[in-house]
């Protein structure tokens, strides 16, 4: 039998990218070899390991007490496993359960190859009617935005949730932050029927594809919480967003949000604060306006709803809005495709802010992305 071989992007020490070789487990029994087509770029996680300042190297997270324990790292360099967002063919299958040939979305890191266990990880079956590009963002970053919508559904309803819309539809919602995770969330958002919804960032070349998606675009500088409470009035003394999903893992969009809500409103938090949230105000509209802050992370739904929401739904829901909005979505989301080697300087640029990306993938397979454009450049 033939040794298997892969290629594997890592980060060995802060600032350095690298391409290695490594050699691939045995296939076991029930197992599957995969083929990576494509590897999508989460900015945010990956490149906070790169810059150095994720919170995970100087502390670590003790799973039954809940709590970071500083002075522990709980990741260390060199980085091995990069990356959330994969497409992959199966290559060799030795299950029953699915076949040479089906493409699979995952979340196994920035690898050519893989060796996966369908009992025990996340792969999503792609039809062949979805462009495997989408498919980056089935198996984990979709699912991160469909988990935040599940949490204003159960905030609204006492967790007697009907359908993933229960908490916006009808109703005025904001989006703090317009990476890839705040448009897929404002989509979403749009797609379940909410009255209106507007984005809101600091960043112009974000605001202007919130705009070109047809959302009303706002700078994040300009209180964007006085301007929405003369716009969103529901009587008296009550005015501002029915519910916020937060999405940017900076303090001053965390108080902006916070700005924002009516009453009693709900901020579902999506983001990843990477340097904390000193500058968070909690003594001024969070105390005095009686408002709910929920972090919604994708490792876990609302309490009581985990038998009935697990991860295959939550990505569900992502292909059913990929099939709905797919086309603006590959055009103003996936703004840069470049060959899997071009992948490390491609991600040291974003981390020293020399270039601007929505999401970026890396394409493993050649052939199958002749046709895409080699890269589409944010000016």
């Amino acid at each position: 039998m033939s040794v298997k071989r892969r290629r594997n992007l890592i980060i060995p020490a802060p600032g350095s990218l690298e391409i290695i070789e490594e050699q691939l487990p045995d296939i076991p029994e029930g197992g599957l070899l995969l083929e990576t087509l494509v590897t999508g770029l989460s900015a945010g996680t990956e490149l906070a390991f790169v810059k150095g300042d994720h919170p995970g190297l100087r502390s670590r997270l003790d799973p039954d007490l809940g709590l970071f324990l500083p002075h522990s790292a709980g990741t260390a360099y060199p980085i091995r496993r990069l990356g959330y967002m994969e497409v992959a063919r199966v290559a060799e299958s030795r299950t029953d359960a699915l076949a040479e040939g089906d493409v699979l979305a995952c979340a196994y890191g920035h690898a050519t190859m893989h060796v996966a266990d369908p009992l025990n990880e996340h792969l999503v079956l792609l039809g062949e009617d979805l462009d495997p590009l989408l498919g980056v963002f089935v198996a984990h970053l979709g699912p991160i935005c469909a988990n935040g919508l599940l949490h204003a559904a159960a905030e609204a309803t006492g967790g007697m949730v009907r359908g993933l819309g229960d908490g916006v539809e009808g109703r005025q919602v904001l989006i703090t932050g317009a990476g890839p995770i705040g448009l897929l969330t404002a989509l979403f958002t749009r797609a379940l029927g909410a009255r209106e919804v507007v984005v809101t960032d600091s960043d112009p070349r974000r605001r202007r594809t919130a705009e070109e998606l047809g959302f009303l675009a706002l700078d994040l500088e300009d209180d964007p919480g006085r301007l929405l409470k003369a716009r969103w009035r529901h009587g008296p003394a009550d005015r501002g967003a029915d519910v916020i999903f937060q999405c940017r893992g900076r303090p001053e969009a965390l108080h902006a949000a916070l700005r924002a809500a009516r009453p009693q409103g709900n901020i579902i938090d999506l983001a990843f604060y990477t340097s904390g949230a000193d500058a968070v105000r909690l003594g001024e509209e969070f105390h005095h306006n009686g408002l709910s802050l929920r972090c919604a992370q994708i490792g876990r739904v609302p309490r009581g709803l985990a038998g009935q929401w697990d991860r295959a739904r939550l990505s569900a829901e992502t292909i059913k809005l990929l099939h709905s909005d797919g086309d603006m979505i590959r055009k103003h989301l996936i703004t840069d495709v470049v060959p899997y080697d071009d992948a490390p300087q491609l991600m040291y640029e974003v981390s020293q802010r020399r270039k601007h990306v929505m999401t970026a993938v890396f394409a493993v397979d050649s052939h199958t992305y002749e046709h895409v454009p080699s890269r589409r450049e944010i000016p």
